[in-house]
């Protein structure tokens, strides 16, 4: 019988509502009150300031939330479980009209998105196909052709629910099209574990 492997898959997490409400909450209160910044290219997308969550309360105890669900998202790229560190946060509110350009994370192995107010159906997450892969020179793109996980080119996020959380590994674009509802406002962050080790060539992140 023909068998069909899915070789060198991109993984990514979901983890249904694993901020408490109150958290969440809490969260939104704050992030409404703090100060914000301009996206350089969205004038509808604001963000607050990077932080290190070890020097925010409500930052280190989201972050804290994440670290065994990045233990368990690890052990997927590196066969390892290894000890991560969030080394980053920051929150995206998005108004009506804007939007988030495709990009990526840099100087981290591990990114994530916690989702606190709802949002429109029309400004789900996208992720998007590695560009500059090992793809065919020509597409085939019909009305009728079946797409599915070897063809596609981006893959739309199902609704996320608030408290979730997402993990994916941070050299992966995505992007956020133009939001046509209500506020929607999200933590993003990246990560990185203790240290890496190649056959005895260790190589150590510290903050």
């Amino acid at each position: 019988m023909d068998q069909i492997e899915p070789l060198f898959p991109i993984p990514l997490l979901r983890s249904p509502r694993l901020l408490p409400q109150a958290l969440n909450e809490a969260a939104v209160a704050a992030i409404r009150s703090a100060r914000i910044e301009n996206n350089l290219r969205s004038d509808q997308l604001f963000h607050t300031q990077v932080a290190d969550p070890r020097d925010n309360n409500l930052f280190r105890e989201i972050a804290e939330l994440t670290i065994p669900k990045l233990a368990e998202f690890g052990y997927l790229l590196f066969g390892e479980k290894l000890r991560w560190t969030v080394k980053e946060m920051w929150t995206n509110m998005l108004e009506n009209g804007g939007s988030q350009a495709l990009h990526s994370h840099a100087n981290s192995f591990v990114s994530g998105i916690l989702y606190l107010t709802p949002s429109h159906p029309a400004c789900k997450t996208v992720f998007v196909r590695p560009p500059g892969g090992s793809d065919f020179s020509f597409r085939h793109h019909t009305r009728t052709a079946a797409i599915g996980p070897f063809n596609a080119g981006k893959y739309v996020l199902p609704e996320a629910e608030l408290g979730d959380l997402v993990l994916f590994p941070s050299y992966l674009y995505h992007e956020v099209p133009r939001n046509q509802g209500e506020q929607r406002i999200t933590i993003a962050f990246n990560a990185i574990p203790d240290s890496l080790d190649c056959w005895g060539y260790r190589i150590n992140f510290a903050p």
